[in-house]
């Protein structure tokens, strides 16, 4: 019983965090076209190696109109949220989403899902990550998360390896 508890709160936590980011990117002046943005921590691995758990990104709002199919964007739907790679928008209805390291598109979104797309990911010191990245690290992106999807092997060693010069690093900033 006590772990049914436990997942529930855990649950409406995640469901409470979830509408917080989004209201914060969906309020605001528009009129003024002043873009909202968020910071979040990367926690799943649909997106590998585009994105690693542990990851901090930004997203900025933004409109179905505003991305191009590749670009990574954040939705959220039944209270959580998804930053995957956006296939292509099937107007008016919505767009598909796909995780890079996933072996299909996420059902349909509907327009009104979208809170923004990703604008400064890690590694990058702040370039903008969306039409920057260009067609052939897509491309790559794409196909490495295919090998992630479909060899465990393969992402159990890329995520280890990771893992170790994630703490490496932070060993040697705490040092200096």
């Amino acid at each position: 019983m006590l772990e049914k508890t436990t997942s529930t709160a855990r649950s409406n936590s995640s469901a409470e965090r979830t509408a917080l980011v989004a209201d914060c990117l969906r309020n605001g002046d528009d009129s003024c076209r002043i873009r909202r943005s968020v910071r979040l921590r990367v926690y799943g691995e649909s997106m590998l190696p585009s994105l690693w758990p542990g990851d901090v990104v930004e997203i900025e709002s933004c409109s179905l109109e505003e991305v191009v199919s590749g670009e990574i964007v954040l939705a959220e739907r039944d209270g959580r949220l998804f930053l995957h790679r956006l296939m292509h928008s099937s107007a008016p209805d919505g767009f598909l989403l796909r995780g890079d390291s996933m072996p299909g598109s996420d059902p349909e979104f509907p327009r009104q899902a979208l809170l923004g797309r990703l604008v400064a990911e890690p590694g990058f010191a702040g370039r903008s990550a969306g039409k920057s990245a260009g067609r052939l690290a897509v491309a790559f992106s794409r196909a490495a998360g295919i090998l992630f999807c479909y060899s465990t092997m393969a992402r159990r060693i890329a995520l280890k390896v990771h893992q170790r010069r994630t703490a490496a690093r932070e060993l040697s900033l705490g040092t200096l």
